[in-house]
């Protein structure tokens, strides 16, 4: 080796195992080049299959959860617009919502012993990023804790959200359309508005004794939130709606 030049230090491909049915693909390693997958020694991982979710093996037939725990079945991602057009499955909107299968029996808090607001059967909404999801009896669910859960939906429109615990159900007031000197505000322009109309809210938050705490607003109330709390939603109107707790609210105004 001359004096003052570095070589590249060497790989070996056949190090690197592949995986059967994966699209071969030109990767980079630093310092080493580019090679392609597909000319790699072939090592096989018959059966694996790449999944965002923990899958539980077939010979589990039954799932409890534990504590205050609850497992969704989730609804099926939206393959289509209200006007029939296929999405892509990257336009495809994420559920954010789901069946109750099961629950955990509860929790204690004081003396008390506190069940669990949602009951098998119930169609609820979530938050969007709460939960373990996974693959059981062949569904897509969702294991995650009962203060995760929004609320309580039974239609397909979200103004007729039922909120838990401290939850509050907002109409979001319109975006303002023109600037105080009359100048029209394009989409991109128009800032977010952290005012809106309380539409429904949830029995309260449990004390430290498991009483509940009624909210200090009520339905009909105008409020302004938190710019950035919440998960928001879409009604079958048009409207934008947001969920958030009720301690994400500022002030109520008149």
């Amino acid at each position: 080796m001359a004096s003052g030049q570095l070589t590249a230090p060497t790989f070996s491909a056949r190090l690197v195992p592949s995986f059967e049915g994966l699209k071969p693909s030109t990767l980079k390693f630093a310092s080493v080049g580019p090679f392609k997958a597909g000319s790699l020694a072939q090592r096989s991982f018959k059966g694996l299959v790449v999944r965002a979710a923990t899958v539980v093996a077939p010979k589990y037939t039954s799932l409890k959860p534990l504590g205050d725990r609850v497992l969704v079945k989730i609804k099926t991602a939206e393959e289509k617009t209200q006007g029939g057009i296929l999405l892509p499955t990257t336009a495809q909107t994420k559920p954010q919502g789901g069946e109750v299968v099961a629950v955990g029996e509860g929790r204690t808090i004081g003396k008390s012993q506190i069940e669990i607001s949602v009951k098998s059967g119930s169609q609820v909404v979530y938050s969007k990023y709460a939960g373990t999801e996974l693959e059981f009896n062949g569904s897509t669910h969702l294991i995650l804790k009962e203060d995760d859960i929004l609320g309580i939906l039974e239609t397909d429109d979200v103004k007729d959200l039922k909120p838990l615990n401290e939850r509050v159900l907002i109409k979001v007031a319109e975006a303002v359309e023109k600037t105080a000197g009359g100048l029209l505000l394009t989409e991109a322009s128009k800032e977010k508005p952290s005012i809106g109309t309380v539409i429904a809210v949830g029995p309260g938050p449990l004390d430290d004794e498991g009483n509940r705490k009624p909210l200090l607003v009520s339905a009909g109330n105008t409020v302004m939130y938190s710019k950035y709390a919440g998960n928001d939603f879409k009604g079958s109107d048009g409207s934008d709606y947001i969920v958030l707790r009720a301690s994400d609210l500022m002030a109520v105004l008149s």
